[in-house]
């Protein structure tokens, strides 16, 4: 299956902590990392006052199902210092599954494709790179969305994927 990964941090050394997420997800049994976009500087979006974000999409190849790429994206986030405790607040890491194939997931803790990433410029941006014309299992073309509002900016070229 190939899916596609957000990343995002806005605590400490936000660049060397992404790329120590792809490091992380490439040491996993199961987990490929192929490519992955530049890395872009976003403003936070809701939450509290805060720093900005460092994302990036990562396109991963994997036999796992989606409950056992969840808890992987799960123990690489508490590997980097990652807990919730301020909804949509500051975090070393916040590592998202935007999509698997085709696959439509509703649930409680996992729901395929990312629920809000069709109106997320930190998610849009950086996606395009990887997919040019995306067409959601959901229906939904991102060409033809518009989140004018986030500005998004060009920050570091694409993230090294270990051998």
């Amino acid at each position: 299956m190939h899916a596609f990964l957000g990343l995002g941090s806005n605590v400490g050394d936000r660049l060397a902590t992404l790329q120590r997420a792809v490091d992380l997800l490439s040491r996993e049994s199961g987990i490929h990392v192929e490519r992955s976009s530049r890395v872009w500087e976003t403003d936070p979006v809701g939450g509290p006052e805060q720093p900005d974000f460092l994302n990036a999409v990562v396109e991963v190849d994997t036999d796992l199902e989606p409950f056992d790429l969840l808890a992987v994206v799960d123990r690489v986030e508490a590997t980097l210092g990652r807990f919730r405790d301020v909804r949509w607040g500051p975090r070393t890491i916040d590592i998202d599954i935007l999509l698997i194939d085709d696959l439509v997931l509703a649930g409680e803790r996992l729901t395929v494709p990312h629920p809000r990433m069709h109106e997320r410029a930190f998610v849009i941006a950086p996606l395009l790179e990887l997919i040019p014309d995306p067409v959601l299992p959901t229906g939904i073309r991102l060409l033809d969305t518009r989140v004018t509002d986030q500005p998004v900016r060009p920050h570091a070229p694409p993230l090294k994927i270990p051998a």
